[in-house]
């Protein structure tokens, strides 16, 4: 028992800084019960309905537990306009542990819910459980009609879940497509790290939502004792994104969010060198060094034949970039996955983006003409 207390003081310190130390001590407190998840079908079968998921105290009410803490990632994926509401819940006595910043360890039992509503009308939740096997549970829930309940959807997802515009509707994801993006990368949980709950909010992220009581961010955790061994460094100066101007910390932030849990250096579409996930921990940043006046690798179908760049500063419509984000045809679009309208606010964001870079490339070249 004293050697547990003694480990939880250093921990919770910050005096504790090898990741090997920091695996110890989290054992002897009972914090880490299980490895890094590994990429594979998850043991168990989802509880029926969401009220079994033990995301509401009382049903009728729809009333949220209140040991469970709602957040808010500074930049949220979109998906078709929809509104979104986040919770996470820690089995009592445990932490996440933060020694690999990229990565976070949780603990067996965490939870996650992630409920989307459309012009105020809930549509479905999705769910996340490690399990102790180490592996995550994926299920998603379709709301009735009526709003008062939630029934579990089969395993190749809905369609038609939700009318929007344009004749398209709103399809709740397959476990398939789930995994698609969430083990697309050094960790299966999204929204929920270092950069997405940095107290050094982007006031410019796009499609940014106001922050829930107690504003979950990086200082939260830690003093509460839910996050352990994050390096200090982190605590002392939040992480951001470095970026010559607010346009573009906003345009990263958002490709980070949107499309860096497959784009990313560690994941299967590495070999691609577009690298769109923001790291806490290197130096530089990935997004605008892997698009900025690199070529296009492989141009998709229905890509004109003038998109030879990813990013060509001053040209936005000529950009590889733009041309997907700004498609909705099948083998063209991106994200491919989860959206099936353009997201507007997103476009201008990026059309701005390139047109303030090719004028601050010009500029430049002017001034060292002088």
């Amino acid at each position: 028992m004293a050697k547990g207390i003694a480990a939880k003081r250093l921990l919770m310190t910050g005096q504790v800084r090898c990741p090997v130390a920091i695996g110890a001590a989290l054992i002897a407190v009972g914090m880490l019960r299980s490895g890094p998840a590994v990429p594979q079908n998850a043991a168990g079968t989802p509880p029926a309905t969401l009220q079994e998921t033990g995301l509401y105290t009382d049903q009728d009410r729809l009333q949220v537990d209140p040991a469970h803490l709602a957040f808010a990632p500074q930049y949220p994926l979109w998906s078709d306009g929809a509104a979104k509401r986040r919770w996470i819940s820690l089995p009592p006595g445990t932490a996440i542990d933060g020694s690999n910043p990229e990565a976070w360890v949780f603990p067996v039992g965490t939870r996650f819910w992630k409920e989307f509503s459309f012009n105020g009308q809930r549509v479905e939740t999705r769910y996340l459980e490690r399990k102790p096997d180490g592996q995550w549970l994926y299920a998603a829930y379709a709301w009735s009609a009526d709003g008062r309940d939630a029934q579990l959807v089969s395993a190749r997802g809905k369609r038609g879940a939700y009318p929007l515009a344009g004749g398209r509707s709103h399809t709740i994801p397959g476990v398939t497509d789930c995994k698609a993006c969430h083990q697309g990368g050094p960790s299966e949980v999204l929204g929920f790290g270092t950069l997405q709950l940095s107290p050094e909010r982007d006031p410019d992220a796009p499609h940014a939502e106001l922050q829930p009581e107690p504003h979950v961010d990086l200082g939260y955790l830690v003093d509460n004792g839910l996050l352990v061994g994050l390096p200090k460094a982190l605590l002392d100066a939040p992480p951001r994104i470095a970026a010559a101007t607010a346009t573009e910390r906003a345009a990263l932030g958002y490709m980070h969010g949107n499309c860096g849990h497959c784009h990313n250096e560690r994941g299967s579409l590495q070999n691609i060198g577009l690298f769109l996930r923001h790291s806490v921990t290197n130096a530089g940043e990935p997004a605008a060094m892997s698009t900025i006046k690199q070529a296009v690798k492989k141009q998709a179908p229905g890509q004109s034949p003038d998109a030879v760049l990813r990013v060509e500063p001053g040209y936005p419509d000529r950009s590889g970039v733009m041309q997907r984000i700004s498609s909705r045809y099948p083998a063209l679009q991106m994200p491919p996955l989860g959206t099936e309208l353009i997201d507007d606010e997103a476009v201008r964001l990026l059309n701005r983006w390139i047109a303030e870079k090719g004028a601050s490339i010009r500029q430049a070249s002017a001034n060292q003409g002088r």
